[in-house]
């Protein structure tokens, strides 16, 4: 059943609505500088629901000059004026402010992001309520990020060092997480003392150009936070390339990971890239497996598999491989699907029509590779949304983990099979990728808990559960799974220089033609 069109207004009373055009879709335009302005070019674009399939908004086709008046704004805002001239604590009061706001406004946000790309409400509200603990966190953290002094052998100086933030930094953001993944970049860049430039997805960018209102509310200055939207050959590029930027952090796929690592490195940019990955979620014969069979639903079925953290390889101890196999077909059996906004749905659509032709494309890929299908592998037709971008759960079995299906990430509600016999089957298995994310580990073992988790490489392991997360906890990948973390202290890391400061105590300098 459809749901009430009401429960779709992502406009909010606290906060200046966007402007309707008269064909009633939303106008959004960029924000630089403080203000919000239109496209030099003056091409919109427009963004379409995953449930109906309606184009609801207008989106800015930002272009180099665009981003060259966001990143100018940034430059200008980090080189002079209120913001350098803050204390530490003074920015992590803003932050905190910033994370009020968040937490006031959080249903609002909630149903943007929604409206934008279809993630079940459920999750999204708690998403976004958690989100203000990113402004918390790392609003509490900017004045604790302390330099040392280091006791050096030369005599007669004084050394210590001083970490200083690196400048302009440059989020691009990928469109199944906007708002909890912009603020995994941008909490801890302001915290450092950093200005930013945010370029959303060009499929959900409403949610971050909304956002930007509350960081306008908060007081951050002129200039502190940009968001430029439109393409990633457009906007994304003149970013990477654009001389004045320091930092680029993106999340998105490997191959455009590739890409900015490339372009970045030929101006010496540091990056942290989030890319993704094709984790082994790993189920012992010791199991519980009540549990491990919602920790393997919960690890790709979750979110219909469009995280980067899916458990998308299911990696399964023989003795019990066909019982797991039936009781995942009986989990998914009956599952609903609907509007985001029922709380009865557990399955939303698909967040883009590419992504949604990509997971047909695998499938075929996996059933002509040879792998064998016994759960749903076709779109799904739900009542009352004959346009959504529904795809059903699928799970195959006989995958060898050669195959494309268990090596390429599909990015969707496909899930993977594999057997294994031994821990060390299981490693073996586990770590022949190219990625390095994540991976799960489901026994009651304690001794298999730690070797395993020692034996697997990712930059996250589960242990019995699956998908938890903290703003306090550092999340990055090994491998082809990115480079750098974000989270916890070595999050603010990544937005800072050490500055090593040498202060002569000697009242002579004995021979100025040898180094001392």
């Amino acid at each position: 059943m459809a749901v009430s069109p009401l429960a779709l207004d992502p406009m909010s009373p606290l906060i200046p609505s966007t402007p309707r055009d008269p064909d009633g879709r939303y106008r959004y335009r960029h924000y630089i500088d403080g203000v919000s302005c239109d496209p030099e070019s003056g091409a919109w674009f427009e963004t379409s629901d995953p449930v109906t399939g309606e184009n609801w908004a207008h989106v800015p086709r930002g272009s180099v000059a665009d981003v060259e008046r966001a990143v100018k704004a940034a430059h200008t805002a980090f080189s002079g004026g209120p913001w350098p001239a803050l204390s530490a604590s003074e920015r992590g009061a803003l932050m905190r402010r910033l994370g009020d706001l968040i937490a006031e406004n959080a249903p609002w946000l909630a149903r943007v992001e929604m409206r934008d790309n279809g993630k079940l409400m459920a999750e999204l509200s708690m998403q976004m309520r958690y989100m203000a603990n990113y402004y918390y966190y790392y609003g509490g953290l900017a004045d604790k990020i302390e330099g040392t002094v280091i006791p050096t052998d030369k005599p007669g100086v004084f050394n210590y060092t001083r970490p200083e933030p690196i400048g302009v930094v440059a989020c691009i953001m990928p469109w199944n997480s906007p708002l909890p993944l912009t603020s995994l970049k941008l909490a801890p860049a302001l915290a450092a003392g950093c200005t930013v430039v945010l370029k959303p997805s060009e499929f959900t960018s409403a949610s971050l150009l909304e956002f930007v209102k509350l960081v306008e509310a908060a007081g951050f200055p002129k200039g502190v936070v940009n968001v430029v939207a439109g393409y990633g050959a457009e906007v994304g590029d003149a970013l990477v390339s654009h001389p004045l930027v320091e930092r680029i952090a993106f999340t998105g796929g490997p191959e455009a990971g590739r890409m900015i690592a490339e372009k970045a490195a030929r101006h010496m940019k540091r990056v942290t890239l989030e890319l993704g990955g094709k984790s082994p979620n790993i189920i012992f014969d010791d199991a519980d497996l009540d549990q491990a069979i919602k920790g393997a639903v919960a690890g790709i079925f979750a979110a219909s598999g469009q995280t980067c953290v899916a458990g998308s390889r299911l990696l399964v101890q023989e003795s019990i491989h066909d019982e797991v196999v039936e009781r995942l077909k009986a989990f998914i059996a009956d599952v609903r699907f609907g509007h985001p906004a029922d709380p009865a749905t557990q399955i939303a659509p698909i967040s883009t029509r590419p992504q949604l032709d990509k997971i047909k494309s695998y499938v075929a890929i996996a059933q002509a590779e040879g792998a064998r299908l016994v759960a749903g592998g076709e779109p799904a037709s739900v009542e009352g949304y004959p346009n959504g971008l529904f795809y059903k759960p699928t799970i195959f079995v006989d995958v060898q983990n050669s195959m494309r299906i268990a090596q390429e990430e599909v990015f969707g509600p496909v899930l993977s099979i594999i057997r294994f016999t031994d821990e060390d089957d299981a490693v073996r298995i586990a770590n022949d990728t190219r990625f390095g994310l994540a991976a799960g580990i489901w026994t009651q073992s304690m001794r298999r808990a730690l070797t395993m988790a020692n034996r697997v490489r990712a930059g996250t392991v589960w242990v019995n559960n699956y998908r938890s997360t903290s703003t306090t906890s550092p999340f990055g990948g090994f491998r082809m799974s990115g480079v750098g973390r974000e989270g916890g202290i070595a999050g603010i890391r990544e937005y800072m220089e050490t500055k090593s400061v040498w202060i002569s105590t000697a009242t002579d300098i004995p021979n100025p033609f040898i180094r001392r």
